[in-house]
């Protein structure tokens, strides 16, 4: 299970952090600047990862009961 959170700006996408990678990855020049200060902040990348635990984890068992 991986948590992915994507930030798009003109159907663009920006910034991205996946759980799988564990840190946010930049695709513009503007993305790649907000993916280091972010990045930098480890409560951000900590509270982006509590989010696969809270989201992800803690609904898979409804999917699974629904399939």
């Amino acid at each position: 299970i991986e948590y992915i959170r994507s930030f798009y700006y003109n159907k663009l996408e920006l910034t991205r952090f996946s759980s799988s990678v564990g840190k946010f990855v930049g695709f513009t020049e503007y993305g790649v600047k907000n993916a280091e200060y972010w990045n930098n902040d480890p409560s951000k990348v900590s509270a982006m990862k509590a989010q696969k635990e809270a989201v992800c984890l803690n609904n898979v068992q409804i999917d699974y009961r629904a399939a």
